[in-house]
């Protein structure tokens, strides 16, 4: 399968093409996809250095003047749920909680679009003194990246000992009322064998764990298919000390598939990104950090939304500037595909 089979689009411009588009202000592409989930980064900075996500040094520096302002991000969040569709936004970076002005952010987005859901994916690390104000503000819920409850193995993961900022981070949140806090475990070899106890300390919080399969994001760029833990792994590991009963998926476009644990009420997801792939469900759309417009995780072609939002831009132009860039968006990520080549920037750089 070639990538233009894929629909890969080969040829990149500064204006993405809007032949053949129908009539609608949604965010359609050409595969029958309408993108309704806006994930904006807010910064490139993060206080961990997970090796799946960033370099040991961090991510270079995005100058001030190419970050988006907080002005900037609530007039581009209103426009995308005012005049393109988009029914739920989650802030990711990087890693949120280091903008100072995040809580402005935040109370500017929901005076701006009362009623949708805003959401936040966070390491917690800082949490604990931010979570009641964050709610106060008008966030609805956090996911927190947590992937192993051993002190030892966090502090090796991660480069940071902070396991336990990031699980007060964690109660903090529930305490604020930012539920229900889901915790995201990227499924690494090294972290297996104690799956079953993150599990365990999750169901025990009354927190909402999903695994996801790891994908090549990684900023040393040594990810290989044979040596990642798939969905298929995991369950026989955990399924070891719990009963599971499969659920599914709830929503379509959503996409963990959800496992009953000991006939409930608790319940533990798997996205599986790679061997079980939803591509052809996917509904989101990426706003990067400096402002770049991207319709999937793996694709590297960009629309420089925040040049034409400062050469004074109305929201006509920046809405169809976004309808086209989603109108190239690919059918899939091609992992499988003998050419596939991971993009440019890891997912520190993109937002998760």
């Amino acid at each position: 399968m070639t990538l233009v089979d894929m629909g890969i689009p080969t040829v990149r411009s500064g204006r993405p093409s809007l032949d053949g588009r129908p009539d609608t202000p949604l965010l359609v592409d050409r595969f029958g996809r309408t993108a309704r989930d806006l994930r904006v980064s807010i910064t490139e900075k993060c206080s961990l250095r997970c090796t799946y996500c960033m370099p040991e040094e961090g991510l270079p520096a995005i100058p001030p003047d190419e970050l988006l302002s907080a002005a900037e991000i609530v007039r581009l969040v209103s426009l995308a749920v005012h005049q393109l569709g988009i029914r739920e936004v989650r802030f990711t970076g990087g890693e949120p909680l280091m903008r100072r002005d995040l809580e402005e952010i935040v109370a500017g987005c929901h005076a701006a679009v009362p009623g949708i859901p805003l959401s936040m994916t966070s390491n917690g690390i800082g949490l604990r003194h931010r979570a009641a104000g964050l709610a106060a503000a008008g966030l609805g819920r956090v996911n927190i990246s947590l992937d192993t409850v051993d002190r030892d193995g966090f502090a090796r993961l991660t480069r940071r000992d902070r396991l336990d900022s990031v699980l007060s981070g964690i109660r903090a949140a529930g305490a604020a009322g930012l539920a229900p806090v889901k915790v995201n475990a990227v499924l690494m070899r090294q972290t297996l064998a104690g799956a079953a106890d993150l599990l365990g300390w999750c169901l025990a919080e009354g927190c909402e764990l999903r695994f996801i399969e790891e994908m090549p994001l990684d900023a040393d760029h040594e990810w290989a298919r044979e040596n990642m833990v798939t969905a298929a792994e995991l369950l026989d590991v955990l399924g070891a000390r719990y009963t599971l009963t499969a659920v599914g998926r709830s929503d379509p476009s959503a996409p963990a598939e959800t496992w009953l644990v000991d006939g409930g009420p608790g319940t533990v997801g798997i996205i599986a990104s790679v061997t079980r792939t939803f591509c052809d469900s996917c509904d989101r759309t990426r706003l990067t950090a400096d402002g770049m417009l991207r319709s999937c995780l793996f694709s590297d072609q960009e629309f420089d939304l925040r040049a034409t939002l400062r050469s004074g831009a109305d929201d006509a132009e920046l809405a169809r500037l976004w309808r086209g860039a989603m109108w190239q968006k690919w059918a899939g990520h091609g992992i499988d595909a003998a050419d596939f080549v991971p993009p440019e920037r890891t997912m520190g750089a993109i937002g998760g």
